[in-house]
Formats: C-alpha cells, sequence, structure tokens
C-alpha cells in the first residue's frame, strides 16, 4: 500500500478481508478517487461514516477509525464517467491521520493484521462454523444455495459477517474484534440472538 490509502466512507456498507464487494461509483470526487487509484496500486479503504453522517455528507462526517482496504480487481468506466468496480478485501486498518489535500479523503494508516491461531482456537472456530451452518440450514436450503465445504473457515466467517442481512453497526462491530476467534463468536451470539427474538413474538418490544 501507498502512504495515503484513498478513503470511501459510506453509511451501510462493511468490508472484510478476502471478501468481494461490487460497487457503483457516480460522485464526482469519488470518480476522481477511482480513477486515481486505478493509475497507483488500486487500494481504496472502505470505511463506515458514523451516524448523523447526513449533516455534512457533501463534506466530511464521522467515520468509524477501522476500516478494510481492498484491491480493485475489476474497473469499468462508463461513458457518462460513472465506474462499476469490484473490490477484494484485504486488511483491516486503524486511521492515524486524515489528508485533505484532495477532493476526497486520504489518510495515514496502519494495518491490523490478524493474529496467528493456536491449535486450540482451530478447533473452537470449527464448532463455530458448525454452529453457524446449523442456523443458516433452513435460508440455505430456502434459496437453493449451500455452504461449500472447501471454503476455510477464515473465509466463511467474514464472508457471513458481510453478506448477512446484518445492520451496518452490527458489522462494524465485528470487522473491529481483533482475531478470527473473537469474531466468530461473537457472530454466533448476534444469530443466536436474532433467531430467540425472532420466535419470541413481542421480545424486542419496549413498553413506554
Amino acid at each position: 500500500m501507498s502512504d495515503l490509502l484513498p478513503l470511501f466512507p459510506l453509511p451501510n456498507v462493511v468490508l472484510f478481508p478476502n471478501v468481494f464487494l461490487p460497487l457503483h461509483i457516480f460522485e464526482p470526487r469519488y470518480r476522481e478517487m477511482v480513477a486515481d487509484a486505478a493509475a497507483s496500486d488500486r487500494m481504496i479503504g472502505m470505511v463506515l461514516l458514523r451516524p448523523g453522517w447526513e449533516r455534512d455528507y457533501e463534506g466530511r462526517p464521522a467515520i468509524y477509525p477501522i476500516g478494510c482496504s481492498g484491491v480493485m480487481t475489476h474497473v469499468e468506466k462508463l461513458p457518462d464517467g460513472r465506474y462499476n468496480l469490484v473490490l477484494r478485501g484485504l486488511e483491516r486498518f486503524r486511521i492515524l491521520e486524515e489528508d485533505h489535500e484532495r477532493s476526497y479523503r486520504r489518510a495515514t494508516f496502519e494495518p491490523l493484521h490478524e493474529q496467528s491461531l493456536p491449535h486450540q482456537d482451530r478447533v473452537a472456530i470449527r464448532r463455530h462454523r458448525e454452529k453457524l451452518e446449523t442456523m443458516l440450514a433452513p435460508a440455505i436450503i430456502g434459496n437453493e444455495a449451500k455452504i461449500p465445504a472447501a471454503m476455510s473457515d477464515e473465509d466463511l466467517i467474514n464472508a457471513l459477517a458481510q453478506y448477512l442481512d446484518l445492520e451496518p453497526l452490527e458489522k462494524q462491530a465485528l470487522l473491529e474484534k481483533e482475531s478470527l476467534m473473537s469474531r466468530a463468536g461473537s457472530l454466533v451470539e448476534l444469530l443466536e440472538m436474532k433467531i430467540m427474538i425472532a420466535r419470541t413474538p413481542g421480545l424486542s418490544t419496549v413498553t413506554h
């Protein structure tokens, strides 16, 4: 990565390592970002906007400091200047300082490497995977899809964290977990809670 990472802040998208994300780029500042990235190392950092972003969307609203870098594996420039592209998530990062010289946001950052897993954690993650597959089986069967057995535990956990119908803040919390072990455990707990709420009418209702 270069010293300054282009930032693409969105209110509802969280990218995870080794997961693919299709994007449609239409704002002029982000068209410039894509053009610059395509001419350089093809790297973009996805970050989530903090609540209240609507008040200053055209400016530089607050963002969460932890995001995920991605490399543009596909770039299609449309006749009117818009772009269709696909990002592949690479690595989590923490923003250190923002640069304001361009129309789009850039930042210096530190990479957040995934911790290596001892054998006992690998065994625990395998148990988490089995729980996730069991909980998701009805939805998967209904959609005539299935989780590929050959998919690694890391890729499966990150793919589910990104693709499942979770709130953006829930996804951000998963991204911020320091290890795959804690991310897998949190994902299991989150889905168990959602299933319990769905099966218990009125459980999520708050009475004032």
